[in-house]
């Protein structure tokens, strides 16, 4: 492990000592430790005290190398060693990791030779041939690669351009971070802590970068890539641009024009163009501060990649995350392009998902009295009213018709091209899903032979898909903080979202969203003392985090581990012993969010809940991982004493409500079944507890044991998708959603659970039923539509089987 690679010439990257900016050199003997430690096992399953510092010990891995160019080079020579030791002994379970750790590695390096970017590239194509989610993951890097390697640096500005929101006008994508916090968990010092460190300063200096402190990074960054320690000297570029001051920018814009250039022609020509480009920017940077000194060869400088722009919400029922996602549109440098008229931002201010709750809302028809023909209007009207959903090329054809009047010509309003847009947006949406879905159906299933029904699905196979995702300009990454409440209150969101979206279209045409999740527990958090009694439901708190940390087990390092964490950053703040010199929470989002690309997808059930008084009208809501029901009467009787009960009479005390159901099994040949049973309760999951129920549906356990009845034996668990549960007695009973005691329906008598609708499909079918078209047939593009409405949470590998 001590040999370097013919390329490591460590001598002319950097200085070695601190003195000179850098941090000391790694040896590789060192480096190979570091990654053998922070590599999952099997025993980490079992949530030793070992798994939870190995976030923090990667984490100490990458603060090692993203100040020295040298380390970084030589991690990737490390790592690249190690997935290859990986593939030859078939340690399928520790690729993944070393991709990733790879991967971030070679975005942050200063230069990385062609034979390495070669070596990288001929790995990741050989990760096609596996199963997946490898081949998924393998085919994301091995096109990024091959991107990279014929424009390096590509990557790094991309990243820091679209994270960072520098305005240009070569690349207009955007990105942000939303950090949203159950205050429930994170009230205290822990919030406290969480926002301190999101809001610490980015740079090593204590201060805040400024913009353009990044557009030095990517100038300097690109053109070391390019050029290397051979033809550039990092230091005295360094120098050359921070004397410059804000006149960087016009060589940021000439920087971005020439990688987007080079990317557009998908880099032909073997990058001497864009090298003898970059060394022309040279030369005339370095030149303008070193007239009188050679251009010689010398070390490069380290430019770690800041943290993307993150902002802390505690959810509060205050906080409408849809309001905050279009504030930070309006408010982008981008927004300009995107023609927003008065009575849309009316609409989107206006609304909240509390106000879209009934199904489907009273739209009032207002009759005109005019002929809809420009020239009968009268002088003081606008002859060009916009709509809501205008689009640059109405606006383009109706700012021709405007200039070149005929009054001859009969022209109508533009507003009768609007409505189909909606339906096509949303519809587009699901068929891009239900490729995606059905791609990573057939590649690596887990549970069961019919993907429709038992196998979850998890990832996207781009081999597979012809509907590819239409790229959005903006992206949020929304990561949630919490137990199983705050997944189950973005559930509801983001379903009374899609509703809305459906009625009128904003967001869904504008901005890419991206789900994530760390799960914390309440449990193991010091909480103020509230003055209101929750009920402590039984099960996992985190029942979600738990599966994606069974199934990823890098998740299970990285974020698990995290939330694990934070109970103990807390009290080292109220000890004041102070926190770290280097932000570690928003240190392991930006990983996360920047390398958890993988998404898996969690059915949302609907529910409808009937209740006993007739004055009472039906209520529709959803959940994502658990709902609970009991009769409160029979609360307080202990579990022995039922089961004494049951011994002595063998009757079960509790209610009769009866069950129709239609059971799910392996083989697809699905039973429409209907029993009736007493009992105190019953819990309904939908996230598997282990690893051998990992199946697609819900799970229905009894509060009491199951007992024999009319020759049939009652299951101990029902499995099932579709279910109704009726009281047939004069009691009523309590249910909860997602653990959530703010979501408590009392004195109800009966629920009707399905999967939800996506409302693309609705609108698409409404529209079927409309024309007569045929409503029970699938036909069309309704056969090829998901018709369920999935949560995606981003992971790093998806489901590892």
């Amino acid at each position: 492990m001590t040999n370097k690679a013919p390329w490591d010439n460590s001598n002319s990257m950097c200085s070695m000592e601190p003195t000179a900016g850098c941090s000391p050199t790694v040896p590789e003997p060192e480096l190979y430790r570091s990654i053998q430690a922070v590599l999952p096992r099997e025993t980490d399953k079992q949530q030793s005290p070992d798994c939870f510092n190995k976030g923090m010990l990667r984490w100490t891995l990458h603060k090692k190398v993203q100040n020295n160019p040298a380390n970084s080079l030589s991690l990737v020579w490390v790592l690249i060693k190690e997935l290859e030791k990986a593939e030859r002994w078939d340690s399928r379970k520790s690729i993944i990791p070393l991709l990733h750790t790879l991967m971030y590695a070679i975005i942050q390096a200063a230069y990385i030779p062609d034979e390495l970017y070669k070596r990288v590239y001929d790995f990741c194509k050989r990760l096609l041939t596996y199963p997946h989610p490898y081949c998924t993951v393998g085919l994301s890097y091995t096109r990024q690669i091959k991107t990279e390697r014929s424009i390096p640096g590509l990557m790094y500005q991309r990243m820091l351009t679209a994270e960072q929101r520098l305005k240009n006008e070569h690349y207009p994508f955007q990105e942000r971070v939303f950090v949203l916090a159950d205050p429930e968990v994170f009230s205290g010092p822990l919030g406290q802590v969480l926002l301190a460190d999101i809001e610490a300063p980015a740079s090593a200096s204590g201060g805040p970068l400024g913009p353009f402190d990044h557009m030095r990074s990517v100038v300097q960054h690109s053109i070391q890539a390019a050029l290397g320690a051979e033809q550039c000297h990092g230091q005295k570029l360094a120098q050359a641009l921070k004397d410059m001051g804000q006149d960087v920018e016009t060589y940021f814009q000439e920087v971005l024009a020439t990688l987007e250039q080079s990317a557009e022609e998908g880099g032909r020509g073997e990058g001497g163009a864009l090298r003898s480009r970059f060394q022309q920017l040279y030369n005339e940077i370095v030149s303008n501060t070193y007239s009188a000194e050679p251009l010689s060869s010398g070390p490069l400088c380290d430019c770690p990649l800041p943290n993307p722009e993150m902002s802390f919400h505690l959810w509060t029922e205050d906080l409408d995350i849809w309001r905050e996602l279009g504030n930070w549109f309006r408010s982008s440098s981008m927004s300009e392009q995107f023609s927003l008229s008065q009575e849309q931002e009316d609409f989107e201010l206006g609304e909240s998902p509390s106000d879209l709750m009934p199904s489907d809302m009273t739209r009032f028809s207002v009759m005109s009295n005019d002929s809809g023909i420009e020239r009968d209007l009268p002088p003081s009207a606008d002859p060009f009213p916009l709509s809501s959903l205008d689009t640059a090329s109405m606006s383009a054809s109706w700012e021709q018709c405007k200039s070149e009047p005929d009054p001859s010509k009969l022209l109508r309003r533009g507003c009768i091209k609007v409505k189909p847009s909606v339906n096509m947006v949303l519809m587009q949406d699901t068929l891009e899903d239900h490729a995606s879905l059905a791609g990573a159906g057939g590649n690596g299933g887990r549970g069961g032979r019919r993907g429709a029904t038992l196998q979850r699905r998890a990832g996207s196979s781009a081999m597979q898909n012809p509907f590819p995702k239409q790229q959005r300009h903006f992206t949020a990454r929304i990561v949630a903080m919490g137990d199983d409440r705050v997944l189950g209150r973005l559930a509801k969101t983001y379903y009374f979202f899609r509703k809305r979206e459906a009625r009128r279209l904003f967001l869904t045409m504008k901005v890419n969203l991206q789900f994530y999740y760390i799960p914390v527990c309440r449990a193991t958090t010091p909480i103020s003392p509230v003055k209101e009694n929750f009920h402590q439901a039984k099960g996992n708190p985190c029942a979600l985090g738990s599966y994606l940390s069974m199934v990823d087990p890098w998740y299970n390092s990285n974020i698990r581990s995290l939330g694990c964490m934070l109970p103990k950053l807390a009290e080292m703040q109220k000890a004041k012993l102070g926190r770290p010199k280097d932000p570690f929470v928003s240190d392991v989002i930006s990983y996360y969010v920047r390398t958890g690309q993988q998404p898996v997808y969690f059915t949302i059930y609907f529910v409808k809940l009937t209740f006993t008084s007739p004055t009472k009208e039906p209520v529709e809501d959803v959940f994502l991982t658990n709902l609970e029901m009991e009769f409160p009467e029979f609360r307080q009787i202990s579990a022995s004493i039922r089961d004494k009960q049951k011994k002595s009479s063998g009757e079960v005390c509790g209610a009769v409500v009866s069950m129709n159901y239609r059971k799910v099994t392996l083989s697809g040949r699905d039973i429409d079944k209907g029993i009736s049973v007493r009992t105190s309760g019953a819990q309904i999951n939908a996230i598997p507890s282990n690893e051998a129920e990992d199946l697609n549906c819900l799970t229905l356990t009894l509060n009491e044991s199951p007992t024999k009845a009319k020759n049939n034996i009652m299951e101990s668990k029902i499995r099932t998708s579709n279910i109704k549960i009726r009281t047939l007695e004069s009691r009523s009973f309590t249910v909860t959603l997602d653990r959530d005691c703010r979501r408590t329906y009392r004195n109800v008598q009966s629920i009707e659970i399905s999967p939800c609708l996506d409302p693309g499909y609705c609108v698409q079918k409404n529209i079927r039923s409309k024309f007569k078209l045929g409503e029970d047939k699938e036909a069309g593009l309704s056969k090829y539509m998901n018709k369920g409405l999935p949560l995606p949470i981003n992971t790093f590998a998806g489901i590892i089987s």
